[in-house]
């Protein structure tokens, strides 16, 4: 089985967000890897330890996510790939395209990704990519078997749970309870150095720049207001209900 992970290198969720001209700072920032890729690369060790899989991981992004990169391989990846040519940087329609060019050149069997990135939280890569490779896709999973061909996935649906039957090729997003991913050990970090880790550029993906430019644009990036405090209700039971619903509609806009 030769298995693809897909991994973002993201901000740590414990780091404190500055906002500079509508940008977010990264100076002096900590990336690490984006959380629910964790579960993605932890299953795809796992289905290497019972199966005898191969285990590629990819990303696109800047020098700096070689990083994240060498965690996955320290936690048992076989190989990494990053595309680190600005050229290939967008948004989740460019970045799909570019993953896609990664994986026509790998043929592989199943693509593993977190369920979202938890800077955007847009969920929208490894569903693009299914259809642009044309394979079947289950999402957020909290439970995977591969049994030969057929893949069942299970997955949390408003407190029970849904059975998802499909078979191989196929692109899977992990889910928070899908596994615990371990922590790398020393050796795995000290092998990790050696493993192959390649970059790709435009050329190589034989990509064209304007068919895989970004279709949306990030035209403003702010904090939310600071909260305020709250505000106790005052007269008999019909006052305050009046200035419940007034609040609601101009403060809150809740109410049209």
């Amino acid at each position: 089985m030769n298995i693809l992970v897909l991994l973002k290198q993201t901000f740590d969720t414990e780091e404190r967000i500055a906002i500079v001209d509508g940008r977010v700072k990264e100076d002096g920032v900590r990336f690490v890897v984006n959380p629910y890729d964790e579960y993605a690369i932890e299953e795809a060790v796992r289905l290497k330890e019972a199966y005898g899989a191969t285990v590629t991981v990819a990303s696109v992004g800047p020098e700096r996510t070689q990083e994240a990169l060498r965690t996955a391989l320290a936690m048992g990846a076989d190989e990494a790939i990053l595309a680190s040519d600005p050229a290939l940087f967008g948004d989740s329609y460019t970045t799909a395209h570019v993953l896609a060019a990664i994986a026509k050149q790998g043929e592989y069997d199943l693509i593993l990704a977190g369920n979202q990135a938890v800077d955007d939280g847009a969920s929208q890569v490894a569903v693009r990519l299914a259809e642009l490779l044309g394979y079947a896709h289950i999402s957020t999973l909290t439970k995977l078997e591969v049994n030969g061909n057929q893949v069942v996935g299970r997955r949390d649906a408003e407190g029970d749970e849904e059975v998802v039957v499909g078979q191989l090729p196929m692109v899977i997003t992990a889910q928070q309870g899908l596994n615990d991913p371990r922590y790398p050990s020393l050796i795995g970090i000290r092998k990790a150095g050696k493993k192959p880790l390649r970059t790709v550029s435009l050329a190589d993906l034989a990509l064209c720049e304007d068919d895989i430019a970004a279709k949306t644009e990030v035209l403003d990036t702010f904090l939310p207001p600071a909260k305020a405090a709250g505000k106790i209700l005052q007269g008999d039971l019909t006052a305050q209900v009046i200035e419940l619903v007034g609040a609601l509609c101009t403060v809150d806009k809740v109410v049209g």
